[in-house]
């Protein structure tokens, strides 16, 4: 019994002395500390491993985002639809109701006897020669016309938010309808038009915004923010505005014609009414000579009554 208690008391001792030994309690809270650590681990990875349970992208939403492409093509700026921007030249620059009259004048456009409005930007390079016209935004082409002598060619491309940037004057087209464009890619080549035979070879540029043109220098190598961000339905009056002059001066052109037929009219009448006076006057003249001589007959005859009674 002495022995078993004395090999007892021994052990307990033992123990005692392990657990002053300063390192011992520190080992045991990091050792437990790794072991809950590495649970907590475990749990979190098994409970967010869903490919057991097959899962796709589309059925964890319902809906598939949209693609990072879109969105960085909102972020894009206008770019000069030329691949050399600082060689490039604007031959004719976009016609402001708002600018000088100077500069209104040099931003017409003189065909078929008619001097036109330059809705857009006519670019050139300095030597004359053609270049390769680039999209000035990346989108998806919807029109392309290659049988327009007049314009010399269109391309269209569509933007989001109702912008359309449309590219005429052109030739060696290289995108079809329904293509989609990334921001400088070669689509055509610069050529001519019989609409500005005077800006030799270039590409006429327009930027639209929900079918109303806008002037592209304004907006070049900015966002496409900047262009949503104003006020365009004020443009659109300010482009509407010579409609409402030309009605004006057809009215007005309308009320002289029609003066002028009246007064033909008035000229006719006149002219009918003398006539008509003249007329009568002859008749009324005929009817005097007639009266005239059937008195001078009757009164050679009331004579040669008489010459017979007296014989």
């Amino acid at each position: 019994m002495r022995e078993e208690e004395n090999k007892r008391s021994s052990q307990g001792s033992k123990v005692k002395r392990f657990f002053k030994k300063r390192w011992v309690f520190p080992a045991i809270y990091i050792v437990s500390a790794a072991i809950i650590l590495t649970g907590v681990l475990w749990y979190q990875s098994a409970s967010n491993n869903t490919d057991k349970y097959h899962y796709k992208s589309t059925d964890l939403t319902g809906k598939k985002n949209p693609p990072a492409v879109e969105v960085n093509k909102s972020l894009e700026n206008f770019k000069m639809p030329v691949a050399n921007a600082k060689s490039a030249v604007i031959k004719t620059k976009f016609y402001d109701f708002n600018a000088k009259a100077a500069d209104q004048e040099a931003a017409l456009v003189f065909y078929n006897n008619t001097y036109s409005p330059n809705t857009g930007v006519d670019i050139t390079m300095p030597n004359g020669k053609t270049f390769d016209v680039v999209a000035s935004l990346g989108g998806k082409v919807v029109r392309v016309d290659d049988q327009d002598a007049v314009l010399g060619n269109v391309i269209e491309i569509e933007h989001a938010n109702g912008i359309v940037t449309q590219y005429q004057s052109v030739k060696d087209i290289k995108v079809a309808v329904n293509d989609v464009v990334k921001q400088g890619d070669v689509i055509a080549k610069a050529g001519q038009s019989l609409f500005n035979e005077k800006a030799g070879t270039h590409v006429h540029f327009e930027i639209r915004k929900d079918g109303v043109a806008v002037n592209p220098t304004k907006y070049f190598d900015k966002p496409v923010s900047t262009l949503l961000e104003d006020n365009v339905s004020n443009v659109k009056k300010t482009m509407e505005t010579p409609k409402s002059e030309q009605t004006e001066l057809d009215n007005s052109e309308k009320s002289k014609a029609g003066k002028s037929v009246d007064s033909d009219k008035s000229v006719e009448d006149g002219k009918s009414i003398e006539n008509d006076k003249s007329s009568g006057e002859d008749k009324s003249t005929d009817s005097d000579k007639n009266t005239d001589g059937n008195k001078s007959s009757g009164e050679e005859e009331s004579s040669n009554s008489t010459e017979k009674t007296n014989s």
